[in-house]
């Protein structure tokens, strides 16, 4: 089945979807992009991920391409022609074209480009990896200095995830000056003697809407929380330790760096935040 993607005010089937050579996200990775999780054919966390992405958009000087409430309805428009009921739309902004490659920013009066397509991704809710669990390794943390940002600049965290997959791991978590910044992909934490663990935000790492999310269901469910620098020392003498993002949830790590985490099997805190976020977000869908 073809997919019905958006592209600059278009639906148009896949393999029409057509942008300029030039347009800045293929020559510069000059874009912004988001992820948004759709259960039970509704979307998940819609209004964090449009608030982070007018963030990311004021960040870069870049204009807004639409209002969120059209936002909202191209999202529910590709959902229902698409017929997703487990899956997700991704969603791609960038400074456009004027023409021609160049350094220098077009004219503030170009227009940016807008594309979104879906992925179908049945059983994204009953994923068989949370269920097992995932091994990570870590590895030296060179992107640039504005991770809060989201965009597409996804090279390293892509090689980071091969890394991970030639040493027979599942994912890759970033180091910094000793310190662990985040997953590839993914906020990352740990669990000691019941406490949660996990970087505070600032421009080291992306601002995870899924993150949010699930620290406040944890300091709901009374769960004790510290937001710290800490690192791959402190994580692989954990009791057990997880990830957070729009399109995995929550996610149980069980091995850092060849070392197992308690019984090597998804902790305890972990199973139960990714059940409570499951639950909460499907009821907060739209």
């Amino acid at each position: 089945m073809t997919r019905t993607v958006y592209v600059n005010g278009e639906y148009l089937p896949e393999g029409e979807a057509k942008v300029s050579i030039f347009d800045r996200g293929f020559l510069f990775a000059d874009a912004v992009y988001e992820v948004t999780s759709v259960l039970d054919g509704k979307l998940i966390d819609f209004d964090g991920h449009a608030v982070r992405l007018e963030r990311s958009l004021k960040e870069l000087d870049m204009a807004s391409p639409c209002s969120k409430e059209e936002l909202l309805e191209i999202h529910r428009k590709l959902v229902e022609l698409n017929g997703i009921e487990e899956g997700l739309v991704y969603l791609q902004v960038t400074r456009g074209s004027d023409g021609d490659r160049d350094f220098v920013f077009p004219s503030a009066d170009t227009p940016p480009s807008l594309v979104l397509f879906t992925q179908n991704k049945p059983g994204l809710a009953d994923s068989p990896a949370a269920q097992k669990g995932a091994k990570v390794i870590s590895i030296e943390d060179i992107r640039w200095g504005r991770r809060d940002i989201k965009t597409v600049q996804l090279l390293y965290p892509s090689m980071g995830k091969m890394m991970a997959k030639k040493a027979g791991a599942d994912d890759a978590w970033l180091v910094e000056d000793g310190y662990v910044t985040e997953g590839t992909s993914n906020n990352a934490y740990y669990v000691k003697n019941g406490k949660i663990v996990t970087r505070p935000l600032s421009n080291d790492i992306l601002h995870g809407i899924t993150r949010a999310a699930v620290l406040r269901l944890a300091a709901e469910a009374q769960m004790e929380i510290e937001e710290r620098l800490f690192t791959i020392k402190e994580a692989k003498e954990a009791d057990e330790a997880f990830t957070t993002s729009a399109s995995a949830f929550v996610m149980p790590v069980v091995e850092i760096d060849g070392v197992q985490l308690g019984d090597g099997t998804p902790g305890p805190i972990a199973k139960r935040l990714r059940e409570i976020y499951l639950e909460e977000s499907r009821k907060k869908a739209v």
